[in-house]
């Protein structure tokens, strides 16, 4: 055997293992797909009034199929996109994703909610998508959350209580008010999912950033599950997933990291929903 031959075979000896090391973050074939025997819950569209907006708000409501309410079950909030309402993780299949997830006995039963996270005030003029004011309408919907829509699901549904029962998640403008709201309500939320979070939570050139460098760490005290996903070819919100990460690390704050292949779309998003709901209510 030539020299060259015994290098390559070495080569592929070496790097064989690496190449067959399956990634942890990859969901398996047919994970957002229907199974048998998994029971799959269907959106409700429910009202409810907003005192921070002074008007009627909707949300989509997930509930589990054999919901009862002589149990309590654990509360996931999921956030929209710029662009988005409270439908656009319809595309994201939440019931189907958490409904295998529950069949296989890698989740709990929980109650999931889809809001609308721009909170603008019912005197409002309508706002372009990339503006200041619609900006500001998602940063509100901290105050329409606390004070409005958390009171009423609580009021009306059947909800564990305590911050290791609730969980809040967003993709892209919905991952940056997730980790903007589940940072400042540490005390609410335990478990913070990002999935390609968009600019703002720290300053950049258009906005003053809901955090300065240094205040963008879990608080002091409390344990919280962080995720944050990005997909390796997007180009929307890079560089930022990967920021917010670096920020946390060197302020000390340990949590979840990682890249995945896919855009700025629902393959990413679908995938962070995924491994998200795996860590979130352990031992429910």
């Amino acid at each position: 055997m030539s020299r060259f031959l015994s290098f390559v075979l070495l080569l592929s000896l070496c790097i064989t293992p690496a190449l067959a090391q399956e990634d942890p973050y990859t969901p398996p074939a047919g994970f957002d797909g229907y199974q048998k025997g998994a029971l799959y819950a269907i959106p409700e569209t429910v009202s409810y009034y907003s005192t921070t907006c002074e008007k009627e708000r909707k949300f989509n409501l997930y509930l589990p199929v054999q919901y009862d309410e002589s149990k309590a079950y654990p509360l996931l909030i999921l956030l929209h996109g710029i662009g988005g309402d409270h439908n656009e993780w319809n595309g994201g299949k939440p019931g189907i994703i958490i409904g295998n997830l529950v069949l296989n006995g890698e989740a709990p039963e929980m109650i999931v909610v889809t809001p609308d996270v721009k909170a603008f005030h019912k005197d409002a003029a309508p706002a372009g998508i990339y503006t200041p004011e619609n900006f500001a309408a998602f940063d509100n919907f901290i105050n329409d959350l606390r004070d409005d829509l958390l009171p009423f699901l609580r009021e009306n549904y059947s909800i564990a209580e305590g911050r290791e029962n609730t969980a809040i998640a967003g993709l892209s403008m919905g991952g940056r008010e997730s980790l903007y709201i589940g940072l400042s309500m540490p005390e609410t939320f335990g478990y913070v999912g990002a999935f390609a979070p968009a600019p703002g939570v720290l300053p950049y050139n258009v906005e003053k950033g809901l955090f300065a460098k240094e205040e963008l760490k879990a608080a002091e005290g409390y344990d919280t599950l962080i995720m944050i996903v990005h997909g390796l070819q997007d180009n929307v919100v890079a560089p930022w997933p990967k920021t917010y990460s670096d920020t946390l690390t060197a302020n000390g704050t340990e949590h979840v990291y990682y890249e995945t292949p896919g855009a700025h779309d629902f393959f990413v998003w679908k995938n962070g929903l995924y491994n998200f709901v795996k860590q979130i209510f352990p031992g429910k």
